[in-house]
């Protein structure tokens, strides 16, 4: 044994497991805040358009479609292939705007901690 150790003991031992609780409620505090951040951005909408505004369609911050408008001279029985793109495309970019609203609103708690949020 070196000089000044004794069997049995560990060195430093207390200073690692207080360092350790720290950092747990440090992540316990960021969990909570993470979680009512959630709750906001699921309240949040975003709404894109295609076609010049002849669809439009509304996401909520929970990534759901929950509104879906179009105009009356858009609705062609002929080419229903074309209104279904317009409503793929206005859902697509307003599920991509709601996607960056909450990956910029959680970056803002974690800083850019590439936490995976």
């Amino acid at each position: 044994m070196g000089k000044g150790m004794r069997a049995g003991k560990k060195s430093g031992g207390g200073a690692g497991a207080a360092n350790m609780q720290k950092q747990l409620a440090q992540v316990q505090v960021l969990q909570k805040k993470m979680e009512e951040k959630q709750a906001e951005i699921d309240l949040m909408e975003a709404t894109s358009t295609s076609g010049g505004g002849a669809v439009s369609v509304t996401v909520s911050g929970k990534k759901e479609i929950s509104k879906i408008e179009i105009q009356k001279d858009v609705v062609d029985p002929e080419d229903v292939e074309m209104l279904q793109d317009l409503i793929i495309t206005a859902a697509n970019e307003a599920l991509r705007q709601m996607e960056e609203i909450s990956n910029n609103e959680m970056n803002k708690l974690t800083g850019g901690m590439g936490l995976g949020m």
